[in-house]
Parts: structure tokens; C-alpha cells; sequence
């Protein structure tokens, strides 16, 4: 049965679409079956997967107006062990179109029920809009060591809460990962610190670096494993990886 991970921050620049990427890369370069699902209209997701936006015929947009199906958005082996669903910017006018449609939060959520048993792992990368919660079993949320950190995580646990108690009882907050992290600032180091004393969550073990080669890597086409192997940021989402797997 596929376990449903929504990494998700309402705050831009942390490192979500990052995490997505290599977090799901790395799960399929580990043996596990792994499908994307980009819900993201900028489709970083779906780019940093090798996949050009502008050559998909059908994506998620297509599937969420009904117009397909999820055999039909699929593209297989995007890498080994992982497919993706692609995403496009008409996908921002989804919500617009799905207004006075009934149940529209469990679209998605219907629509890859056919396929999820396929999988051992459903990545999504949300959009600022936290909208897919409704989809997830769980939440992973990227925090970058930056002073406001804290500030954007309490709402997302409100959020959370309320989409629980409303709308999807089996949510819960998978774990939180510090991204971005500079050893070589004292902030990075206090962040981490601070989130830890205030945070009644999850936290996984491994924060993953600032690093120069994960930021070039969504710009060939590869996540960082298969881009720069040897480098700190993917020994990084490899640990995550194994991380993930082991919170069974």
C-alpha cells in the first residue's frame, strides 16, 4: 500500500520542491517503487525529473478536470523505480474551474486510488496552498535555518489540525527537515535549536546542507543523486531517504 508523503511549506524558498525531488529519487534508487506527483503550476518537480513541461500532452491539470484518466498522465520510469505525474502552469486555474464541484478536495486523492498499491511511495510537491492535504497520509515538511523558521511551521500545524479534524482523519505530520543548513553560521545551529525546544514534532536526524551542487542539479535535468553522487547534498537525501524508511 503506497504511502502518501505531501512535503509541504506554505513558505517559499525552503527547499520543498528541492526535497521532493531527491527525497523521491532517492527512495527509487534505494529499490523502493516511487511515484511523483507535481501539484505545483511552476512544475520544478516535473523539470528536475528530466521531463520537459512543454513536450507532456497530459498532466495533473488534465486528470483533476476529469477530462483523463491516471494511466493516461503517467509517465513511466521518469528514472528507475520512479514515475512522475507532470504538472503545467494551466493547473493554477484549476481551482477556479473546480469551484461548486463536489468533494473537489478528493479529486486527486480518487483519482490515483486505481494505481496506488502499485507503489510503495506517493511523493507530492504542494503548492503554497496546501490544498492536497486532503490527499496525504502524512505530511513532510522542509524548514530552512533561517530566523523566521518558526514563525510559517505553526500555522502549517494549525493547518494540519484543521484538515484532520475536517477532512482527512488519517493525516499527521510525517517529520520536519532543516534545509539549507551553514555550519558555518551560529543562526543555522540556534534555529535548529530553537525548533527543537518549541516543536512538539517529529524531527528527522538529517538536515541537509547548503549546497552548491543541489542547486545546480534541477538545471540538467537530474536530482543529486545521479547528478553529483559523491556530494554532501546527496549523501544528505540518501540518509533521508533511509530515514523515511525505517518510520514505518
Amino acid at each position: 500500500m503506497g504511502r502518501v508523503i505531501a512535503v509541504a511549506n506554505q513558505k517559499g524558498g525552503v527547499g520543498k520542491t528541492t526535497t521532493a525531488i531527491n527525497l523521491s529519487a532517492c527512495l527509487a534508487e534505494k529499490g523502493q517503487k516511487v511515484l511523483a506527483i507535481d501539484m505545483d503550476p511552476q512544475g520544478n518537480m516535473t523539470s528536475g525529473l528530466g521531463i520537459d513541461k512543454d513536450e507532456v500532452e497530459k498532466n495533473i491539470y488534465d486528470l483533476m478536470i476529469g477530462q483523463v484518466g491516471v494511466e493516461e498522465v503517467l509517465q513511466k520510469e521518469a528514472i528507475e523505480n520512479l514515475d512522475i505525474i507532470p504538472t503545467s502552469i494551466d493547473l493554477s486555474a484549476a481551482e477556479i474551474e473546480l469551484i461548486g464541484v463536489d468533494d473537489k478536495e478528493f479529486i486527486i486523492r480518487n483519482a490515483i486510488a486505481p494505481i496506488k498499491d502499485n507503489y510503495d511511495y506517493i511523493i507530492i510537491d504542494c503548492p503554497p496552498s496546501l490544498s492536497m492535504l486532503t490527499t496525504a497520509d502524512s505530511v513532510l515538511v522542509p524548514i530552512q535555518c533561517e530566523y523566521y523558521a518558526l514563525e510559517g511551521l505553526s500555522q502549517l500545524i494549525h493547518t494540519v489540525e484543521l484538515v484532520k479534524e475536517r477532512l482527512n482523519p488519517i493525516l499527521k505530520i510525517e517529520g520536519v527537515v532543516f534545509t539549507m543548513y551553514d555550519a558555518r553560521t551560529n543562526l543555522s545551529l540556534q534555529v535548529v535549536e530553537n525548533v527543537k525546544e518549541n516543536l512538539q514534532q517529529n524531527i528527522y536526524k538529517t538536515i541537509i546542507p547548503r549546497n552548491i551542487r543541489l542547486a545546480e542539479a534541477p538545471s540538467y535535468g537530474m536530482p543529486i543523486n545521479l547528478y553529483d553522487p559523491k556530494s554532501t547534498g546527496a549523501s544528505a537525501y540518501q540518509r533521508l531517504a533511509d530515514e523515511v524508511m525505517n518510520r514505518e
